[in-house]
């Protein structure tokens, strides 16, 4: 499934994006802005993001790295894994935060302004720094009295510095950690899933852990993958996805 480009606009002039559309339209589809891991939209976010139109899903991924100088769409797996780490990291840290979730904002404004999309049914995914990325973006939409239909995080690695947004991000949520995660370890995600699920009070915040998985277990890089978290991670994404933004595809 082929993506086409989508320009967003934003308070700082157009951004790119891609857009995945699924097949044999017939009447509006719910939408899911899909951000980026510190590798920009790879060949990995790419194939999810088609995956998602699959399921019959407007998919919107915006080009976050295009603000950078050279623009970068995304970074290719690189042999020397912690080069490979490094430049993704230097990517995220020579972009504002709060210029990517302004960006973020747009595309979410972008994809419900879409003719085929259900403008009330649009919701937010993102992997790793699009995890911690699309939360804090939920809290901003809303603050704006446009929420989010749902959020999906993946490990969202900025999570612990944004824990005050907790309070205000009740939509149907989901997030998947591993317990094995380097980056984000388990005390930190016990105080992170206190405080996304308000201590178990919101059922409509789910909370996955993935037995013996590291940071960024979905990405299919030989240095991060893990098959089987992979795999029920994304049945369970799925899931919640058919309940809570059912997309009749």
């Amino acid at each position: 499934m082929n993506a086409t480009t989508l320009l967003i606009p934003t308070d700082d002039g157009d951004l790119p994006g891609l857009l995945w559309l699924p097949e044999n339209l017939e009447e509006p589809v719910p939408g899911l802005v899909v951000l980026q891991e510190i590798f920009g939209l790879s060949d990995y976010v790419q194939q999810r993001c088609a995956d998602l139109a699959a399921l019959g899903y407007a998919v919107l991924a915006p080009q976050l790295f295009a603000r950078l100088d050279p623009p970068v769409v995304g970074v290719p797996d690189g042999e020397d894994f912690e080069a490979w780490l490094g430049e993704g990291m230097a990517l995220t840290q020579a972009l504002p935060w709060d210029r990517a979730e302004a960006d973020a904002l747009a595309a979410l404004a972008a994809l419900r302004a879409h003719g085929v999309v259900d403008s009330e049914r649009v919701g937010l995914l993102g992997f790793c720094y699009g995890g911690g990325l699309a939360f804090s973006t939920a809290a901003a939409a809303i603050r704006e009295q446009r929420p989010p239909s749902v959020l999906v995080s993946y490990y969202g690695s900025a999570l612990p510095q944004l824990l005050e947004h907790a309070e205000i991000v009740d939509v149907p949520s989901l997030h998947h950690f591993g317990t094995a995660d380097a980056f984000i370890e388990m005390p930190m995600v016990e105080q992170i899933r206190a405080a996304v699920t308000a201590d178990g009070a919101r059922e409509q915040v789910e909370f996955r852990l993935h037995d013996g998985a590291g940071h960024a277990f979905d990405n299919p890089h030989p240095g991060l993958f893990d098959a089987d978290a992979a795999e029920a991670a994304w049945q369970q994404t799925v899931a919640f996805l058919a309940k809570t933004l059912p997309s009749r595809g």
